[in-house]
């Protein structure tokens, strides 16, 4: 039996959630918490046992909240996944050995993530090694950020070793760009939202590697010229071009988000003079 729930969001995933759910086969307790798709999506997710509830979407961290919060779950453990990403029996392991250990003040695993792209994985080139906050203990946990969102966890929080496996690309190249297109608009209006707060300088050197990231990420976001340093701060400084074809072209990927999301801002400074969003 299962110690872990699993929670996919889900909007229009039909070409992605079978092999999710495949590889989700290991859980009893699979919710599918989807935002009124319009393809095949629910009843895939019913056909193969998954519990389905519905909800407009409004931003990610409503909707990952509204998911802990209004689904009742049969284990007090939740791995939230998305459609395009995969749990191989490594990391099954961890984490069922992790919950049958963890004491009463434990409320959130991390873990980080393999991203695939032409066959390989992005070692070097996709910023990994990235914490992500995925199992959480229900009630302990809430999301902030409507865009990359981060967990708040109330209690103690481990870090386990083994990865997910994530395929971006899986729904093929449109679909990743016209995603980060979405993805964009709202990383500038929270990046407009946060520029006035200071940096915290602090964090830079902090031993959480979450608080670390939001530090730098908060420092990246004010250096001029900054797609272009992205690309070479990727391709060059971690190796990138080690990743071969694959590295420099999902590099290159990247540095267009960065430059929409800074030309997203420019052209809301524009419109409002300046006003915040």
């Amino acid at each position: 039996m299962s110690l872990i729930s699993v929670l996919i969001l889900t909007l229009n995933e039909e070409a992605n959630l079978p092999e999710c759910l495949d590889a989700c086969a290991w859980c009893d307790d699979v919710v599918v918490f989807d935002s009124y798709s319009a393809d095949r999506t629910r009843e895939i997710a019913a056909a193969r046992g998954a519990r389905v509830f519905e909800r407009r979407f409004d931003d990610y961290a409503a909707q990952r909240n509204a998911a802990l919060t209004d689904v009742p779950y049969k284990h007090a453990w939740v791995l939230m996944l998305d459609a395009d990403e995969r749990t191989p029996a490594d990391l099954v392991t961890e984490m069922t050995q992790a919950v049958a250990a963890a004491d009463p003040e434990a409320a959130l695993f991390r873990m980080r993530r393999k991203d695939m792209f032409l066959g390989r994985w992005l070692r070097r080139s996709s910023g990994y090694p990235t914490w992500f906050g995925r199992l959480v203990r229900v009630g302990r946990v809430h999301v902030e950020r409507a865009i990359n969102e981060e967990y708040v966890a109330s209690g103690t929080i481990g870090h386990l070793r083994t990865h997910l496996v994530h395929y971006p690309f899986k729904r093929g190249l449109a679909h990743w760009v016209e995603r980060h297109n979405r993805y964009s608009t709202l990383e500038a209006a929270a990046l407009l939202a946060q520029r006035a707060a200071p940096i915290a300088i602090k964090a830079l050197f902090a031993g959480d590697p979450v608080a670390r990231r939001r530090a730098l990420k908060q420092l990246a976001y004010r250096l001029p010229m900054r797609p272009s340093l992205v690309f070479v701060y990727w391709y060059i400084v971690r190796l990138g071009f080690l990743d071969g074809r694959a590295g420099y072209v999902f590099i290159r990927l990247r540095a267009t988000y960065e430059l929409l999301i800074d030309l997203k801002v420019i052209e809301h400074e524009r419109r409002t003079g300046g006003a915040p969003v």
